[in-house]
């Protein structure tokens, strides 16, 4: 069988940055003349894209690989690709307990995916790990690799790579390593791409975002002798939101701790910039928080927080909080519920925590939290953070929204779904039928904990594909 008549499926675990190298995987296999399916029955490369954020991802991966073992021997030829961050982390290790995996590669290399599936095919199974990025922007940064979304009116920019922060849980600095930004004119460049092609929503990606550019701003301080080594995050989402044709745009994810001012200014002066700040909180103890080396205290997030509501009045904060971190104490979470009801988040992403080999936290064996009383810990934090949600959506009712459809419910598809600025799923009938992308103003009617429902007012300008954005690189 020819590369060219293969078929591929990726499956991706994680976060938004493994999403977009999902994105370039898919790219760089579909110029190698290979066809997209959505059904590994029909596939002969399966590429699993893991995640190494919780235990629970190791898991996942190699029981999955335990039903592919299966599927590979169902037909002659068939190969399997495992990428990403799992496989950064645990190298020759994937192949020592799957050895029926044709290709292992890391975060650094997703370039080399098509050569890999190639050569594995004449010379056998391949491992290739990189130990750090090939700082070579051809193959540093999404924008040089040909990509292959499955939407058409929004996209991921990636920004920055790596992250500097040492946060006792995560293991994202071992298997993403040193922030690296991006220049400002490469991003602006795609960014004009994007929206030439019909994309009218951008996320500007990276794992420390407003930490964008300090680097950059260091380098051209050593160079000239003058300077400021200060983050360029507030001028990029300046410029981003200039772009022509550009509707929305968004980012993921900041750190409380380099959040500047100027970049909350910045979002109340660009138009395009949407009313919702991610705004990681983890944990309302101090004393925990300085456990995680997290670099800022209670009071000073919601000083900032407080700031951010000032200048823009109906922002929506979503966050993450984790639960039961080694040594945790009763008194420790009750300050997080207090914390977490002080800062009356629309929505919070709320995690277990999950001991990662080769993080600082991963050690702290003898001051793990009893899993009954995480539990418990988590169960009550859930009642206190969806009642929140509840009495903030309940809030928008009767109000007008501008919605980017995204599909049929998931639910029910009788339903359109749909996305507002402030990142919040509503659901709407239609008696007409409705592209993803279209942009309509929809009244609210009903809240929910988790999404809104609402009514059809107008529709304020029609999608402008009828398919999938095909394979495309600058």
């Amino acid at each position: 069988m020819t590369q060219e008549s293969q078929k591929f499926v990726v499956r991706t675990f994680g976060c938004q940055m493994n999403e977009h190298d999902s994105e370039r995987i898919s790219g760089l296999l579909s110029t190698e003349g290979m066809t997209a399916v959505d059904d590994d029955t029909e596939a002969d490369v399966v590429v699993l894209n893991t995640c190494c954020i919780r235990e629970n991802a190791d898991n996942k991966l190699y029981g999955t690989l335990g039903h592919l073992k299966t599927w590979k021997a169902q037909r002659e030829g068939r190969q399997i690709v495992v990428a990403g961050c799992l496989s950064q982390k645990d190298r020759d290790g994937v192949r020592g307990r799957a050895p029926w995996v044709d290709v292992v590669l890391g975060t650094h290399n997703v370039h080399r995916t098509a050569d890999l599936v190639r050569e594995a095919r004449v010379i056998g199974p391949i491992t290739e790990i990189f130990d750090e990025a090939v700082v070579d922007d051809h193959v540093l940064f999404p924008s040089a690799l040909p990509v292959r979304r499955e939407t058409t009116w929004n996209a991921w920019v990636t920004i920055q790579i790596g992250c500097d922060n040492t946060c006792a849980y995560c293991i994202v600095p071992a298997v993403r390593g040193r922030e690296i930004s991006r220049p400002i004119d490469q991003i602006l460049d795609e960014v004009a791409h994007l929206a030439a092609t019909g994309v009218t929503e951008v996320t500007l990606l990276g794992q420390n975002v407003n930490s964008y550019g300090r680097d950059l701003a260091l380098a051209e301080r050593r160079e000239t002798g003058s300077g400021s080594a200060r983050p360029l995050f507030a001028r990029l989402l300046r410029e981003v939101g200039a772009v022509p044709g550009i509707r929305r745009v968004r980012y993921t994810s900041p750190h409380p701790k380099d959040m500047r001012t100027d970049v909350l200014e910045a979002m109340a002066g660009t138009t395009a910039v949407c009313e919702h700040l991610h705004y990681p909180l983890q944990s309302g103890s101090d004393r925990v928080l300085a456990l995680m080396h997290r670099g800022y205290t209670a009071d000073r997030y919601l000083e900032r927080l407080t700031e951010a509501r000032r200048l823009m009045p109906d922002l929506a904060v979503t966050t993450d909080i984790i639960v039961g971190f080694p040594g945790e104490t009763e008194d420790d979470f009750v300050r997080t519920l207090e914390v977490a009801a002080e800062a009356d988040f629309d929505s919070t992403y709320t995690f277990i925590f999950s001991p990662r080999e080769g993080t600082e936290a991963a050690t702290m064996v003898e001051h793990f939290v009893d899993p009954a009383i995480v539990a418990d810990r988590f169960e009550r934090l859930r009642i206190v953070v969806e009642r929140t949600a509840l009495r903030r959506h309940e809030a928008r009712v009767g109000r007008l929204e501008e919605v980017v459809v995204e599909g049929p419910s998931k639910r029910d598809p009788g339903l359109v779904s749909g996305r507002t600025r402030h990142n919040k799923l509503i659901h709407f009938a239609s008696t007409e039928p409705m592209r993803p992308g279209t942009y309509a103003t929809v009244e609210v009617i009903r809240a929910a904990p988790h999404f809104l429902g609402g009514r059809l007012v107008e529709v304020l300008a029609e999608a402008l594909h009828k398919v999938r954005i095909p394979v495309a690189s600058l």
